[in-house]
């Protein structure tokens, strides 16, 4: 595996100057340019597909299909989706019509930021720092990288890349731990983007509070599945465990436990156990289908949930730290103050926790933060409202897991303490613009509000006043008001609509 080279400490504070400096020659508030750096990212991860494949291989394990759908794939549709939009998205968009307004023309401006900085975790270390850098380009910024020093090969790859394809006045990517990143925290930037834990995410904000910094984080938490009974429990299965042990679990909108009536444990179980044989006909720890955790210091933190589990393992449970090496694992019987349910596990573990019904699972999920996604399997559609109107998350999906993060349109991002903001496509542009309100009042207006100048006659507040009012909604407990004058017009309008009509026909 390379070695990873750490950008100099002392050349941090140089390379925000100079991007800085770039920004504010204007270079990239041009829409050709940014489709110009928006088609080379593109092509940057096109030509290397491959190459990121062997990276991610060489840190994780993982398999290249995997690689190629939810890391390269997603970027290459980012940057694309991105390429083919930014001249709509920047837009100036005209205010909605107002008579007191009109006349100076409101419009708002979508404008750059600034200097940007893109902080990015190691489970998908290709879409969280070059399918974002798409969204921070696309909106004129000047950006910088930071990739996780935990995934080495795809970290230097990026480092070599990003020069010989993008314009180093506008993108530059640093590498390095804590010492790198203290002092890029230290720095004023226009916007940060940070994905990762939440701890990580108080320090970055703490950091960025000093210098009045908006925050975009994408976090995690429990991500929790609640089961119909009646639904397809084989689907749900195959669908649930796909998400859950994609890159080794090592997923933010993973589901991390599921929640099921006690009377339809054993028949989501048998389903899961099936599933569990199809993907893995042989030893997972041999298969070139399953990838491995980052870390041994990860691959520990989950060994010890799994030894202090008072669940039933059902299936998986070994654990090879040195190997990095944790198998599918799937336990039932879980009760709610297990090992499993106390953070985000973050790892291939399915823990099955039995509920009585529906209210109690979702007082379950109530009863933690509120998670990044949320799945619920059922064909009734008042139960998957029920669900979605009682409980809060990022995202809600009903029958299916992971894929919103790609669905074009759709915002990305977290409530509360799984994290804040909206990113892919359009809200990830919108997230890293300025959105500038502008007007440009003529002449003829002072016409008819000379009267916010002093000296205030008490004509010139009647007019005021006059110009301040507006329809008020009826009051509270109040009766409704009689729209006699919407009656009258509807009658007139009738009336002459008949009298036209006779006139056209007797003719």
């Amino acid at each position: 595996m390379p070695s990873l080279v750490y950008t100099n400490v002392d050349d941090v504070p140089k390379i925000h100057a100079e991007l800085k400096q770039s920004f504010q020659t204007g270079k990239t508030r041009d829409i050709a340019f940014r489709k110009e750096q928006l088609a080379q990212l593109a092509w940057l991860l096109k030509d290397n597909t491959e190459r990121f494949a062997e990276a991610l291989q060489a840190d994780m394990h993982r398999p290249s299909i995997e690689s190629d759908l939810l890391d390269v794939g997603a970027s290459i549709s980012e940057a694309v989706d991105a390429y083919n939009n930014v001249a709509k998205w920047a837009k100036t968009e005209k205010a909605r019509w107002t008579l007191n307004f009109f006349t100076m023309r409101p419009a708002i401006r979508k404008e750059p930021k600034g200097i940007v900085l893109i902080i990015a975790p190691f489970n998908f270390p290709v879409l969280l720092l070059l399918g974002h850098l798409a969204s921070a380009l696309a909106a004129g910024n000047t950006v910088v990288l930071k990739p996780s020093e935990l995934t080495t090969a795809t970290s230097q790859l990026i480092a070599e890349l990003v020069p010989k394809y993008l314009d180093p006045d506008v993108v530059r990517v640093v590498n390095g731990d804590i010492p790198v990143v203290t002092k890029l925290l230290e720095l004023p930037w226009d916007h940060i983007l940070y994905t990762g834990n939440a701890r990580v995410a108080k320090i970055v904000c703490a950091a960025a509070a000093k210098h009045l910094t908006p925050v975009t984080t994408e976090l995690g938490g429990k991500s929790p599945v609640i089961i119909d009974p009646r639904c397809d429990l084989k689907l749900a299965a195959r669908r649930i465990l796909w998400g859950k042990m994609s890159n080794a679990g090592q997923v933010c909108v993973a589901p991390d436990y599921v929640l099921v009536p006690r009377e339809a444990q054993d028949a989501l179980v048998d389903a899961l156990v099936e599933t569990y044989k199809s993907f893995y006909p042989e030893d997972p720890a041999k298969s070139e289908s399953f990838s491995r955790i980052v870390t041994q210091a990860h691959t520990t933190r989950i060994k010890r949930i799994i030894d202090g589990t008072r669940g039933k393992v059902v299936v998986g449970g070994e654990v090879d730290v040195e190997e990095r090496y944790v198998a599918p694992t799937i336990i039932r019987d879980v009760p709610l103050d297990d090992t499993t349910m106390e953070d985000e596990i973050f790892g291939p573990v399915l823990p099955i926790v039995p509920v009585a019904d529906f209210d109690e699972a979702i007082a379950v999920i109530n009863a933690h933060e509120h998670p990044l996604s949320l799945y619920v399997f059922t064909q009734d559609a008042a139960l998957k409202e029920k669900v979605f109107a009682h409980t809060q998350s990022g995202g809600a999906l009903a029958n299916e897991v992971l894929v919103h993060v790609g669905a074009t349109g759709l915002p990305f991002g977290g409530i509360g303490p799984s994290g804040s903001g909206s990113l892919t496509g359009k809200h990830g542009f919108d997230t890293f613009t300025h959105m500038r309100a502008t007007l440009d009042s003529p002449w003829y207006v002072d016409l008819v509000m000379k009267g916010r100048y002093p000296p205030y006659t008490p004509e010139k507040v009647a007019t005021i006043r006059s110009m301040l009012k507006v329809s008020m909604p009826p009051r509270p407990g109040a009766a409704p008001p009689k729209r006699w004058a919407l009656w009258l017009v509807l009658a007139l309008g009738g009336a002459l609509s008949a009298l036209l009509i006779r006139r056209v026909g007797s003719a």
